[in-house]
């Protein structure tokens, strides 16, 4: 029997013990003495988040398939528990096992947010691993960092072994081949290291260079040694329908953030928002056969017990056999009890109709992401959609029987003006009007339309990766904007706004285009008490402020400036696939109010189309 790695007395004492307990419903535990590889797979934030991770769910089956890998499961230590463990000197373990993480061979963290990094060193830290990569011996695990944050990993390669940039369904299985080559071997962990780089999609910082012009711009990013690649090419599932899914999920035993069944339909998005680092990096789309989807979807229902399953995508509505496969669901599951969820749909006719099948129109709320107010605006991120469309879906939405609206947008977008922000409460406002329009016998009482606000971040491989960012004053002037904008609106009372906090944008700006210079702060930070900085109410700015402070980094250079065509970015050594020179045009389109046509309508010669399959124009002539 497993002997917890917390006593009864600490778990008694701390919030939510469940998140240490491990046991769960499909967790895998294997007999670590039959494995060669030990991999501590983690999700650097609290339990209930990571728990509804698809990535790791996929990973972690995947892994387990293989007999000579053993792999568990770690998250975040909540703050009462870090403390604890902290002051008892008690290793970070596996939920599986419940042994220390600092045992196992690998340790995998996702970065899916800035946000989480100060949380990364917390993991490294609690597990008892040497912080900085330079300092680790034999024995020691070799920390693998994944995900969206690893296509610029440059604010934490001092803490990094390795960063795998792609989708890890790819290479693994050659990383771990060559450890197990490796292990029995007798080599230092530095030969492991130059071994690793020559796998596609392994990046490896302590095997590169980065000198620096007087400026602070990068002058070169070069290999030390020949034989180490230049370029780290992002690896890619072509066979979306052959590749591993998990049929048997994990199940929480507490309530996680996303209870449900996921089912990922297709991975990219034919779109083209320019503000969107999802859909260039994760470009070209690839569906899944719609069979193959009908099967998973009862074999996870099965295997799990949940109540609601959702599908997963970028943009739902764009899958091809969208129709055939959520008549089948309905068909099959909505009168067994189960809830289907439909995220990121666009709002026509079809999906009116589907969502109020399966939807409560009473007490569910539409959701539009308009992103901009004006037309000018839209066409400026090429959000290809237009104030007709708007407000057709929303009449068509009203007439079906909802009242309720929710409207995104981004502030302090490249080129906005106090005009374009002012054009959010409008639109709200014409929505609003669209639905008192419809005759008073067929209103189900007051429009509720709730505009949501968040503040643009540019991130690497999009087309705004060389825009600037503004003080956290210019942002909240202008929430201010759209908030005076919206009291002098006819509908006011039928308007809600809410928007983000602004430092946090900052930060997460300065991190997101970082380079190795930020892990001096980041650790700083860490180790002035930040952590969970993604939660309000645990962020503390002034904390990070001292942090640049005494690590000499002026955070401005990394957010007021508008980079120059030419210069080389802490993340220019990865091939995403997206060329640069696609990127630089469509900058170029942004700055002219040009709009560029989706995928499916002709190729832009982004560069994807050497990955032969996707639903790319290019690969279909």
């Amino acid at each position: 029997m497993r002997k917890l790695a917390l006593s009864d007395e600490i778990l008694l004492g701390i919030d939510k013990p469940a998140r240490y307990i491990g046991n769960e419903v499909n967790s895998i535990v294997k007999d670590k003495t039959k494995a060669d590889i030990r991999f501590a797979m983690c999700f650097p934030d609290v339990y209930e988040i990571g728990m509804s991770h698809l990535g790791i769910q996929i990973l972690y089956d995947m892994f387990n398939k293989r007999e000579d890998v053993c792999c568990e499961r770690v998250y975040s230590p909540w703050p009462d528990l870090h403390k604890i463990m902290k002051e008892q000197n008690l290793p970070l373990f596996a939920l599986e096992s419940q042994e220390p993480v600092k045992d196992f061979d690998f340790l995998g963290i996702t970065i899916q947010y800035e946000m989480c990094y100060t949380n990364i060193l917390q993991v490294i830290d609690l597990a008892q691993i040497p912080m900085f990569a330079k300092d680790r011996k034999n024995g020691d695990p070799f920390i693998i960092g994944g995900g969206p944050c690893a296509y610029n990993p440059e604010p934490l390669a001092d803490f990094f072994d390795m960063f795998y940039i792609g989708e890890g369904e790819i290479s693994y299985n050659a990383l771990f081949d060559l450890y197990k080559d490796w292990k029995n071997s007798g080599k230092s962990r530095e030969d492991f290291l130059k071994q690793a780089a020559q796998i596609p999609g392994i990046y490896v910082p302590s095997l590169y260079k980065v000198t620096y012009h007087e400026d602070g711009t990068i002058q070169s990013f070069t290999p030390i040694e020949e034989g180490i690649p230049a370029k780290v090419e992002k690896q890619v599932v072509m066979d979306m329908t052959a590749s591993t899914y998990p049929e048997k999920p994990l199940v929480p035993f507490i309530k996680a953030t996303q209870d449900r069944v996921v089912l990922e339909i297709q991975r990219g998005c034919i779109r083209g928002c320019r503000f969107c680092q999802a859909g260039m990096i994760y470009r070209p789309t690839r569906e899944k056969d719609v069979e193959v989807l009908k099967q998973y979807a009862y074999n996870m229902l099965k295997n799990t017990g949940h109540e609601e399953i959702s599908l997963s995508s970028l943009s739902s509505s764009d899958y091809s056999s969208l129709k055939e496969l959520v008549t089948y669901l309905i068909d099959e599951f909505k009168g067994k009890g189960v809830n289907i969820s439909l995220p990121s749909l666009r709002i026509d006719a079809f999906s009116l109709d589907v969502m109020s099948k399966v939807q409560d129109i009473r007490k569910s709320s539409l959701t539009f992401a308009p992103e901009a107010g004006s037309q000018r605006l839209r066409d400026v991120i090429n959000k290809g959609l237009t104030e007709e469309v708007i407000l057709e879906g929303a009449g068509e939405a009203f007439e079906g029987g909802w009242q309720k609206v929710k409207l995104y947008f981004m502030l302090g977008l490249p080129t906005e003006t106090k005009e374009d922000q002012e054009a959010i409460a409008d639109l709200a406002n014409k929505i609003a009007v669209r639905y008192y329009e419809i005759p008073k016998e067929h209103r189900k009482g007051k429009c509720q339309i709730t505009i949501s606000t968040s503040f643009f971040v540019p991130k690497p491989f999009t087309p705004f990766q060389w825009a600037k960012m503004y003080p956290k004053e210019h942002y909240l002037e202008c929430a201010r904007t759209v908030n005076e904008a919206v009291k002098n609106q006819l509908n006011k009372k039928s308007i809600k706004y809410n928007w983000h906090e602004a430092d946090v944008t900052v930060l997460e700006g300065i991190l997101a285009r970082g380079d190795r210079r930020l892990g001096a702060a980041i650790l700083a930070a860490y180790e002035n008490g930040c952590l969970f900085d993604a939660w309000s109410d645990f962020f503390n700015n002034e904390k990070w402020m001292e942090a640049f402070e005494k690590t000499g980094i002026d955070p401005d250079f990394y957010t007021l400036r508008e980079r120059s065509l030419d210069e080389i970015f802490p993340w220019d050594f990865i091939d995403a696939g997206v060329t640069k020179d696609f990127l630089k045009r469509e900058y170029a389109n942004a700055l002219d109010e040009k709009v560029t046509p989706n995928c499916r309508m002709q190729c832009n010669g982004c560069g994807v189309g050497k990955y032969k399959g996707g639903v790319c124009v290019e690969n279909k002539n």
